[in-house]
């Protein structure tokens, strides 16, 4: 007999677990090659945006009108979905900003806040009830972060401070997202965020452009010309940022937020060990203290009890 359509689809954990460690796998492994342009010469971040996004969105829209129906596809309110995708774009420009400044797996430890201003977030602004071992793991992240930038010390750079303004425009997106994008499709959501990457990574390179003191590093404008090198490098991160959008849905309409979003907290332990393969980067014992203290924070965070 066929399942009632009204039915709730069951948990399938397995798959969602599986797909959210691929997901975090191919996020962190593109946000180290991001980090690798980023060290000058290389490609400005505004054409990154759009030369990225230009071979993401066909494929994604085509996707979408062969599986999806074109009713379902359209949009409940533009005006929603623009604010959450510039939301978005402004946090991976804060912390795309941070890859080249700072060690991958400190980068990622401070991005991995963002479970705790969910939560103080969804308090504050959502309504939700939130229960003592979120309000623990709120408190054990600070100390977290206190450890990894040590503010006042000789270890602390301002720079630290851009992946946690990365987190906060992230947790401001997604209580968005749950209040007034909830009845979106996530192929809308996506094909709006990609959509938003172009142009805001055609209107940098414009202002930049225009500006009379040209900007430098990766804010530069300057459009460099793209060998067989650079487009293959280019599709590798659309493809990446395709996982990302299409694995992250799947994974947590799988699985219960909470079981998944432990799971989430693997991009830390892979930035790890890219920063370690890639840029010989190996934080100290504090820093790796803070990390796991964060990591620990962010799990107490995403289960409610």
């Amino acid at each position: 007999m066929a399942r009632n359509s009204d039915t709730p689809r069951p948990d399938n954990v397995p798959l969602g677990v599986a797909t959210i460690i691929g997901t975090v796998l191919a996020l962190s492994l593109g946000d180290a090659l991001i980090k690798s342009l980023g060290g000058g010469g290389g490609m400005g971040l505004w054409q990154l945006f759009a030369v990225r996004s230009l071979l993401a969105f066909p494929v994604l829209l085509g996707g979408a009108l062969v599986f999806l129906n074109r009713t379902r596809l359209a949009p409940q309110s533009v005006r929603w979905i623009a604010i959450r995708s510039l939301l978005l774009t402004a946090m991976w420009i804060a912390y795309y900003l941070a890859l080249p400044l700072l060690p991958l797996a400190v980068a990622a430890a401070a991005y991995y806040t963002l479970p705790l201003f969910i939560v103080a977030f969804a308090a504050l602004f959502g309504g939700e009830s939130v229960g003592r071992s979120q309000w623990m793991g709120v408190a054990l992240g600070f100390v977290g972060i206190l450890l990894v930038l040590r503010p006042g010390g000789e270890a602390f750079v301002w720079a630290a401070l851009l992946p946690i303004l990365s987190a906060i425009l992230y947790a401001l997106a997604m209580i968005l997202t749950r209040t007034k994008c909830r009845d979106e499709h996530p192929a809308t959501l996506a094909l709006g965020l990609n959509a938003t990457f172009i142009i805001v990574g055609f209107a940098g390179l414009m202002v930049g452009w225009m500006l009379p003191i040209e900007p430098t590093g990766f804010l530069s404008s300057n459009w460099t010309d793209m060998g067989s090198e650079e487009w293959r490098t280019t599709a590798i991160l659309a493809s990446l940022i395709l996982v990302a959008s299409v694995g992250t849905a799947i994974a947590y309409q799988a699985a219960p937020a909470s079981t998944v979003g432990t799971f989430d907290f693997a991009y830390v332990g892979f930035a790890l060990i890219w920063g370690v393969l890639f840029f010989a980067e190996r934080p100290d014992r504090v820093a790796l203290l803070g990390i796991v203290l964060i990591v620990v924070a962010g799990v107490l965070a995403v289960r409610r009890a």
